[in-house]
């Protein structure tokens, strides 16, 4: 993807602005007083948590991004996929064919397969709890003190594993007095939510509190066949907590929650028509429906469909967590985090071909994803005046199973590995995850100045995975709960592996001035391995063995502070990192004859190298400007994958085709440029006022190029206005995003050729939406 000069351009165009920041950062630290201008006020100062105790985001050795709940109110984010807007080489977006499961990648590295059992790249954190599964995952801005976001493997600091960074949902302490807040949101698309969120003291040690999200919404297309709604929006998010603090040495918090999404599965777009062999347009003959020639299946709107599997889904996600901190000394904290978590995903099925017919669709039980988790915790923190740090002991015990039929009524036998027609594929499995780890990271202050930093993690997992698959003649399975008995068992067996590893951390930290911070980092993440759920252990027995752990060596440099009088904010890094053993999920048709076949394989070698920037300045006047900036250059310097052979007879064979593949979601340019405005004395309150554009570059759905739903870059422009009282209590919003109303895709299904009907199916992000806000506070 990143050819020609152009992008080299940009990056040098980006290392000189860093390096500019640098120089004037020099000039500013000795110069900061001179510089201030009058009436102007200096950025926030940002407080975090990334490293398990409270510390300004300079002070952090970290390449990452942090969003307060009120600048997520401002911008009028609805959940943590607004994140991706403003945060750069950032991938965070619903998972094709879904409305609640998450897609994300950071600088190249994460997941877009959802399948149960597979470990995502980038980890999730609800406060300190790891959320084991994207399903459930798209968290709604509900009860949020801020969203951080970190970049670059974390697992020194972090209880599970987070190869390629994480992203943490940070909700707020109980206030002391009581509090309450109401809102609704009405919009396009008849949107109509209602938030409701309030705590109170039961007594001087004992607080309680909670919140509850309803979000209604039409959808953005329809089903042509079923009538129903396409990108409809259906769901829950409820949160209740409670605090004690006994002593002034101790506290407890004990939270639940839950979301229960009802909203209609996407079946996407249709890019390509139905090939010839399949028939004739109008197609009467085919389905029994009186289409006008040309006008099927491939809608003119991208959000219509005439899929026709049925949309009806439910995910089901919610946990328990109990954290428990006991300051020991003015040096010593302990803390424990216990929780549990479980998911449920029910639904009809995919439609992978977007027609009323099963040319290749998915039907799945009633039961699709099942998963639970129970994790315990126990850290000690460290404060002395010349060192300070975290150490801790993480368990997890996880399950993940699921199961689907893949079946096909039409197909055209005349193709070379083409199914017959009225075949199905029955799919069915589950993971056993057991993980003990030990971590910890600590600095060490060298010199008035210099600070080193130390850390490691021992990791030992161990996984069991059972896998079954199998042929059927005719439609449906046991899987999908039909009677049937199989013609061809492809897979049947049950296995463990235990992974094992040690991943190290290495910085320095120049203070360069009380406003100004360099740093230079080594770490080391780590990923394990599994079995793969789909596998196909007749067309590769080598699945049975499962795939290996995938690790990456990150090397970062990065300037952070503030500039001209803390009227700027700043931070640059940049990064090379060398990717080892990547876990790829892919799926073809096999020429060996048993159908559509899953590989996940450890595919080789890469290399990642970039470059970030984050800049918020206060211009005067009211006036503020921020600035994102992102650039990616990810290459694969080997590539390992099945291919079919060219000589009988039939078979997949290991070649390393890396020559012709490319990294997925991971565009070359992301950014974003927002202006604001706050203005007092409006109205009896301030008024705030937003634009905000954002671009991402070209990027590919797949590593195999799929040039017909591969997205070609684009950006998006969002405007609010938001007036606040003075006393605080009322807040009024109108918001607009996507105003230029961009059709983009977020991902695809790609099973192009006759023997599949030219299955080539695109998902589309939102298009244009307004809604308007009104929100009371006590």
């Amino acid at each position: 993807m990143n050819k020609g000069t152009g992008p080299r351009l940009r990056a040098y165009l980006l290392a000189g602005v860093a390096a500019g920041l640098l120089c004037a950062g020099s000039a500013a630290g000795q110069q900061e007083a001179a510089t201030a201008g009058e009436g102007v006020t200096a950025v926030e100062t940002i407080v975090v948590t990334a490293r398990r105790r409270e510390e300004s985001l300079i002070e952090v050795p970290v390449a990452m991004t942090v969003q307060s709940a009120e600048a997520l109110d401002l911008s009028g984010a609805a959940d943590i996929t607004a994140l991706q807007r403003d945060t750069p080489n950032l991938t965070l977006q619903p998972a094709r064919a879904t409305n609640s499961t998450i897609t994300a990648f950071i600088r190249g590295i994460g997941q877009q397969d959802p399948l149960w059992g597979f470990e995502p790249g980038i980890g999730l954190y609800i406060d300190d709890v790891y959320v084991a599964r994207p399903q459930g995952a798209i968290l709604d801005i509900l009860d949020v003190e801020r969203v951080e976001v970190l970049r670059g493997p974390q697992g020194t600091l972090y209880g599970r594993n987070t190869i390629g960074g994480a992203i943490k949902f940070v909700t707020a302490r109980l206030d002391h007095e009581p509090a309450f807040a109401i809102r609704t949101n009405l919009g396009e698309y008849n949107q109509r939510d209602l938030i409701v969120s309030g705590s109170a003291p039961l007594s001087g040690t004992l607080r309680a509190g909670g919140a509850l999200g309803i979000y209604r919404r039409d959808g953005y297309g329809t089903n042509l066949w079923t009538g129903a709604d396409i990108g409809n929006r259906e769901s829950l998010s409820a949160r209740v907590t409670v605090e004690f603090e006994p002593a002034p040495d101790w506290f407890f918090r004990l939270t639940a929650d839950r979301v229960d999404d009802d909203s209609n599965a996407n079946p996407g777009h249709r890019e390509l028509p139905v090939p010839a062999a399949f028939g004739v347009p109008p197609f009467t003959t085919l389905f029994g429906i009186d289409i006008p020639a040309g006008a099927f299946p491939v809608t003119a709107d991208a959000y219509d469909s005439w899929a026709g599997v049925d949309e009806t889904n439910e995910v089901i996600t919610q946990g328990v967590a109990l954290t428990g901190e006991w300051t020991i000394s003015d040096h010593l904290t302990f803390k424990t985090v216990t929780a549990w978590r479980d998911g449920e995903t029910h639904g009809e099925g995919i439609d992978f071909d977007g027609t009323p017919e099963p040319v290749l669709d998915i039907l799945a039980p009633e039961t699709v994803y099942d998963d639970d988790q129970f994790s315990q915790e126990f850290q000690l923190l460290f404060d002395h005046d010349r060192w300070r740090g975290v150490a801790g002991v993480y368990y997890l015990d996880a399950y993940a199973s699921g199961g689907y039929d893949t079946v096909l009524a039409i197909g055209a036998a005349a193709v070379p590995g083409a199914p017959t027609p009225n075949f199905t594929q029955g799919t069915s499995g589950h993971v056993d995850t057991t993980s003990l780890a030990l971590f910890g990271e600590f600095d060490i202050d060298l010199a008035d100045r210099w600070t080193l930093t130390l850390g490691g993690r021992w990791t030992r997992d161990e996984k069991t995975g059972t896998v079954f698959k199998a042929n059927y003649f005719g439609l449906g399975s046991p899987v999908s709960g039909t009677p049937n008995t199989p013609f061809q068992v492809l897979t049947d067996y049950t296995a463990g592996r235990t992974f094992e590893e040690f991943t190290p951390r290495l910085g320095v930290s120049y203070r360069i001035s009380d406003t100004l911070n360099a740093y230079l980092s080594y770490g080391r993440g780590f990923k394990s391995g599994g079995f793969d759920m789909r596998g196909d252990a007749t067309a590769t027995p080598a699945t049975m063995e499962g795939y290996d752990p995938e690790t990456v060596d990150s090397v970062e440099l990065g300037l952070k502070g503030y500039l001209f009088g803390d009227r700027v904010r700043f931070a640059a890094a940049v990064f090379n990192a060398s990717y080892d053993g990547q876990q790829v999920t892919s799926q073809q048709v096999n020429s060996v004859g048993t159908g559509l076949v899953s590989f996940i394989d450890n595919v080789g070698s890469s290399t990642i190298r970039g470059a970030e920037l984050e800049t918020q300045a206060r211009l005067g006047g009211g006036f503020s400007l921020d600035l994102a900036l992102g650039y990616v250059d990810a290459a694969f310097e080997e590539y390992l994958a099945y291919v079919p052979n060219d000589a009988p007879p039939p078979a997949f064979v290991l070649a390393d085709v890396s020559a012709m593949r490319q990294f997925q979601n991971t565009p070359d340019w992301t950014g974003s440029l927002a202006l604001n405005h706050h203005a007092d004395g409006v109205m009896n309150g301030a008024l705030d006022l937003r634009a905000a554009l954002s671009w991402r570059g070209d990027s590919s759905m797949f590593e195999t190029p799929a040039p017909e739903i591969d997205q070609e870059a684009y950006s998006l422009l969002d405007i609010s206005a938001v007036w606040t009282s003075n006393t605080g209590r009322w807040r009024a919003g109108l918001h607009g995003r996507n105003l230029g109303d961009e059709r983009y895709r977020t991902g695809g299904y790609y099973f192009p050729g006759l023997a599949y009907g030219d299955s080539v199916i695109g998902f589309y992000g939102p298009p244009r939406t307004v809604f308007a806000s009104l929100e009371y506070r006590y």
